[in-house]
């Protein structure tokens, strides 16, 4: 899932935000040694925090039917996780920093969710939207110094990018519907010769109750029963 929401915003970007421009997008951890190696205006989308989005997390499971409208699937509620992505601006100059960022971010303001024809994978067969958040104040401190000071980097302006994607919970497949009716085995005691044959279920007519195994008759009440000679036996008798 963390790889499709990559490439989802590489497409964004690419094809929505930054089109036309001679800038490069990368995933790297901003390092001094990365900064070094870098020779062209360059976007770096660095994901320094994943955390499962508790406020969405669902029980039970969902029923996934096929054209006939038989059960062949039941598959887990999705979770949810929120992936935190440090926007940086690369290039010689720092006014020429503060214009990509200035129009990275209002190109990104524009979307309240990934639109989903740039979805892949999993993400796409799910069908629920990706939503994502630009330069939002953090509902708790994410301490954006210190990673600057954990990859030994020289703190920049940067936005902070939240997608929050699902993963696909688990599945089970249903077992095939048996349709060819049981198959009845026996011997003969005298001559030990076996027999096969198959006991198909009998189509039923319309209004007629689908028998039952194992269902116990109902009782008749002690007013109604009756001696093998026909005479009624009472409550009292």
């Amino acid at each position: 899932m963390i790889d499709e929401v990559d490439a989802a915003l590489l497409s964004l970007l690419n094809e929505d935000t930054l089109p036309g421009l001679d800038i490069q997008v990368a995933f790297d951890a901003p390092t001094k040694e990365w900064t070094a190696r870098r020779t062209a205006p360059t976007v770096n989308l660095f994901l320094y925090d994943i955390q499962e989005d508790m406020s969405l997390r669902q029980q039970g499971s969902a029923a996934e039917y096929d054209d006939q409208g038989a059960v062949v699937a039941e598959h887990d509620a999705p979770r949810w996780f929120s992936l935190s992505y440090l926007v940086t601006a690369w290039t010689s100059r720092p006014q020429d920093e503060h214009r990509i960022l200035s129009v990275l971010l209002a190109g990104l303001v524009r979307h309240d969710a990934v639109p989903p024809e740039l979805l892949t994978g999993t993400l796409a067969d799910l069908g629920l939207p990706v939503s994502l958040t630009i330069a939002v104040p953090p509902t708790r401190d994410r301490g954006l110094a210190d990673i600057w000071t954990a990859v030994g980097g020289n703190l920049k302006p940067s936005l902070d990018l939240v997608v929050v994607a699902p993963l696909a919970g688990g599945s089970v497949r249903a077992a095939a519907t048996v349709t060819d009716g049981l198959r009845l085995r026996t011997r003969d005691a005298d001559t030990g010769v076996h027999e096969s044959r198959r006991l198909n279920q009998p189509e039923l007519t319309e209004g007629e109750a689908v028998p039952r195994i194992g269902v116990p008759r109902e009782r008749e009440l002690p007013g109604e029963r009756r001696r093998r000679g026909g005479r009624p036996i009472g409550p009292n008798r």
